[in-house]
């Protein structure tokens, strides 16, 4: 018999977990490899990818994926219970060490400031970023050029970045602060693309695996 999954106790540990989010620069001098992570799926089984991007390029480097059956159920607010296993894989099967992660899903902008990049970025201890194509929660703010603030319950917990025709919504995960979390990110963009390169090529590898393999 598998383990039921408690939602109460998942609270708990999310408390946990945000408790020790640390939101300030703890980055390398020299930010050069940048590692997304996503994951997609086929029926139970997540489909973890992770790609690499030199910042200085915006070239791909290197990418690993990894095939994970889940029983965690999807939760809203509790995603990182279902993927964070699979996405922390992934970046372990690297051959690069990456200086800096960017998550598919939210850091701080979470209703308990403890989403999955939170959660990825304790884990592996690194500085890491969320990025959400949805607003989970909050409310945006007034615009300034491309950024308008995210707020919940008074507090800035993200921003509201238009890279496309859609924002995408950036919150800290680990060790970064939030100023330096929308730098990156729109460094990392392309063009007109609405995905950091780094995360575009996590979500491209994942989907292609998948489709290749079921």
């Amino acid at each position: 018999m598998g383990v039921v999954f408690s939602v109460e106790r998942a609270r708990f540990a999310q408390r946990a977990i945000a408790s020790r989010v640390l939101e300030s620069d703890a980055l390398p001098s020299e930010v050069r490899y940048v590692a997304g992570v996503d994951v997609t799926y086929s029926g139970p089984r997540a489909i973890a990818a992770a790609a690499v991007v030199d910042t200085r390029t915006l070239r791909f480097v290197t990418s690993s994926v990894v095939e994970l059956e889940v029983h965690v159920p999807y939760i809203p607010t509790l995603l990182a219970f279902r993927e964070a296993g699979p996405m922390i894989a992934a970046l372990r099967k690297l051959d690069l060490e990456p200086d800096v992660l960017i998550v598919d899903g939210n850091g701080r902008l979470h209703p308990l400031g403890a989403g999955i990049a939170c959660q990825v970025g304790l884990a592996v201890d690194k500085p890491t970023i969320g990025v959400a194509k949805k607003l989970l929660c909050g409310e945006v703010g007034e615009w300034s050029g491309r950024e308008a603030p995210v707020l919940l319950s008074g507090k800035v917990v993200g921003v509201a970045l238009r890279t496309s025709f859609k924002p995408i919504y950036v919150s800290v995960g680990h060790k970064v602060s939030l100023l330096t979390a929308v730098a990156l990110v729109s460094k990392l963009t392309r063009k007109g693309a609405r995905l950091p390169e780094p995360l575009r090529l996590a979500h491209e590898t994942a989907t292609k695996y998948a489709r290749r393999v079921f």
